[in-house]
């Protein structure tokens, strides 16, 4: 097993050092393993992490085996070289997630006090939509919370937002998993206007309402129209009676994390898309910002307020 080469070590700034140890001495440990070099590197051995941090090798050891069961770091076992794990990530992510669902609540008022309407905080589960945070409306026939509430992705325009900065590669791998199949499936069977639509008053009827996008190349279209005007619409394509339009939401590493989503009866909305769809896009840029995209460049949709 070969470490770094010798010196290499002189470009990480050690931490201060302490007298105090446990938990503290183990994130100095994870510090080391973040660090430009063990990323280059793709990990440390433990001779090279003891040299970085001054301390006892069989003592590093020690605790790398530790943190390794716990899944905050990864040994990898040709190598034997130490990284982070992917727990470690995964509580960031979820620890991220949380951060932005609490930052979230005044840009979805703004959206729920502007339209009138529930208006939803979504985010990418595979082939599904999660509802992280809903803000009602003051209708009285008005979509429910849907927090914690999957749907499939396909149909909904948070679904079709939430993938519109992915490459072609990506999108046709999503596709072909989650998409094709529901879009075969929709064309059979009968779908009864939604509750939702027939208690706002409008008239009862049956069918269903076939996906307007069903092949990869109307995908690829989708997403460029997604791109230029900045939000994505859908008339019952989800459900009958039902429309929606959403915004993509991006964070620091400008990718789209979630999306602002306004649903609800078409008798009511339908004739407000558009303007709905630019106030959401105008909404979830301003919320970008708040979590740190540099949207420099990049075109701004829709209206100020």
């Amino acid at each position: 097993m070969t470490d770094s080469p010798k010196g290499a070590s002189d470009a990480i700034a050690r931490p201060a050092r302490r007298n105090s140890s446990g938990l503290r001495r183990d994130l100095e440990l994870l510090e080391i393993l973040g660090s430009p070099e063990a990323v280059e590197a793709s990990g440390l051995g433990v001779s090279k992490v003891a040299e970085i941090a001054g301390r006892d090798k069989a003592q590093v050891s020690r605790t790398l085996a530790t943190l390794a069961e716990a899944g905050l770091v990864s040994r990898d076992p040709d190598s034997l070289l130490y990284s982070l794990g992917y727990g470690l990530y995964a509580l960031a992510a979820r620890t991220a997630e949380a951060r932005m669902v609490s930052a979230s609540a005044p840009y979805l008022k703004r959206v729920s006090a502007a339209t009138h309407e529930t208006t939803h905080l979504c985010v990418l589960r595979g082939g599904t939509v999660l509802t992280l945070k809903s803000e009602m409306s003051n209708h009285t026939y008005r979509a429910l919370g849907w927090e914690g509430v999957s749907v499939d992705a396909w149909g909904t325009s948070s679904g079709r937002v939430l993938v519109s900065d992915w490459d072609s590669t990506a999108l046709r791998d999503w596709y072909d998993v989650h998409a094709a199949k529901i879009s075969a499936q929709r064309g059979t069977g009968e779908q009864d206007l939604s509750p939702l639509a027939l208690e706002s008053g409008q008239v009862p009827s049956a069918g269903h309402a076939p996906f307007k996008i069903e092949t990869f190349e109307e995908l690829c279209a989708e997403i460029a129209q997604i791109r230029r005007r900045g939000y994505a619409v859908v008339d019952e394509e989800f459900e009958l009676g039902v429309v929606g339009v959403s915004a993509p939401v991006y964070d620091f590493k400008q990718r789209i994390v979630a999306a602002i989503n306004v649903s609800a009866p078409k008798q009511r909305f339908g004739r407000h898309l558009e303007q709905a769809g630019a106030l959401a896009a105008t909404v979830a840029m301003d919320f970008s910002a708040a979590l740190g995209a540099d949207l420099k460049g990049r075109p701004l949709h829709g209206v100020k307020g």
